[in-house]
């Protein structure tokens, strides 16, 4: 039986072999491998593990209706979250936790952490990056136990210079410590990273000092970010605001060589002074056209502004708009390959969840699968 598979492999048509064997895809695309990893959109999820789903009745503290597995699989490549201490224990621990762990504590730090390198292992052609945004104040040895504790270890991307201290910094950005370059605006391409194994990016915002750690970067030494306090479509800006050094003065922040993240979600007032993320304009506020302060007109608005597309868009409930939508048209990207699809809609507890399906990149191993079947029967 086997070696009439093996056969039927070998005397496959020569276009379907060629066509199969130019299917491999970085980040879902063949025409994303060349490209720098800066030279690209990513698509963010903006506070990814804190999921408004039936699990929390619909919890309006959530900022998205899928977990970070589904996220990833459905196209988004950089995860947003907070970290803070519990005060559960005597000691304590690191957590993702919206603004306070008696808010909505989505579990520990390293767990989550697990969640995002088993994926990883699973899509050894993806690169991901990861945006802690440090609440806990944790040190770099602090972080760097969580990541341990997740099972990660080489598969995280280190510049080969430990200094990440200021916007200001030369640093080195190569999957290879024998690489150099001269400035912050030069890293590897996708397939670069890939085949070194280094596939896994890690900005916290802030750390101070990577001493031990130095995959853990300083956010504010390579990206700039628009304000991410907004409660309505009028309010986008493209203008930098974070970090303070570059604040209202976007030329100087592209001059430094900084990758430009652009904030684009809404909060609403719920009452006593406090806010959640808004889910009932967020059909608009992702959609790629269409009314006031919709994602496709304000990316190019940024892209106008920076003079190059946002190296990473970060939104609430991704999944509706679909914001990926927006983000491949700036890739360029139309020969999508293996990313799941889900639904579009704004989930409430009245609406459920539908299933999930694969795009038809897996059409080549049905096509090699079939024509197995077909000699052996």
């Amino acid at each position: 039986m086997l070696s009439q598979a093996f056969k039927a492999l070998i005397f496959l048509p020569a276009a379907l072999r060629v066509a199969c064997a130019q299917t491999t895809a970085c980040n879902n695309s063949p025409s994303l491998c060349s490209r720098a990893y800066n030279n690209i959109t990513h698509l963010g999820a903006h506070d990814s593990p804190f999921v408004r789903d039936a699990a929390d009745d619909y919890d309006i503290a959530g900022n998205q209706y899928y977990n970070s597995t589904v996220q990833l699989s459905a196209g988004v490549r950089l995860l947003s979250a907070q970290i803070q201490m519990t005060n559960s224990t005597s000691s304590g621990q690191l957590h993702v936790c919206h603004t306070s762990c008696d808010l909505f504590d989505a579990g520990k730090l390293s767990d989550w952490l697990s969640e995002v390198n088993v994926w990883l292992v699973a899509n050894p052609d993806e690169v991901v990056t990861v945006l802690l945004v440090n609440g806990a104040d944790a040190t770099a040895q602090d972080l760097a136990a969580e990541y341990e504790a997740a099972g990660i270890s080489d598969i995280v991307y280190t510049p080969t210079s430990t200094a990440a201290s200021s916007a200001s910094t030369t640093s080195s950005y190569a999957a290879s410590a024998t690489s150099t370059s001269s400035s912050t605006s030069e890293w590897p391409t996708l397939q670069s990273m890939i085949s070194n194994g280094t596939r896994m990016v890690n900005f916290v915002a802030s750390l101070s000092n990577n001493t031990g750690a130095s995959y853990l970067l300083d956010e504010f030494s390579y990206i700039f970010e628009n304000s991410y306090e907004n409660t309505a479509p009028t309010d986008f800006s493209c203008a930098a605001n974070r970090p303070s050094s570059v604040a209202n003065d976007t030329e100087l922040a592209l001059n430094q060589g900084l990758m430009p993240l652009m904030n684009h979600f809404l909060d609403e007032q719920v009452g006593f002074g406090i806010q959640a993320p808004n889910d009932t304009y967020i059909a608009t506020t992702n959609g790629p056209s269409g009314g006031v302060g919709n994602l496709g007109a304000s990316a190019d608005e940024c892209t106008s502004s920076y003079g190059k597309a946002p190296t990473f868009i970060l939104v609430d409930f991704f999944n509706v708009g679909p914001a990926i939508q927006t983000v491949d048209r700036l890739n360029g990207v139309s020969d999508v390959i293996g990313r799941t699809n889900i639904s579009t809609s704004v989930m409430s507890a009245t609406s459920g969840a539908p299933a999930t399906g694969i795009q038809s990149g897996m059409l080549c191993l049905t096509l090699l699968a079939v024509m197995v079947l077909v000699v052996y029967w």
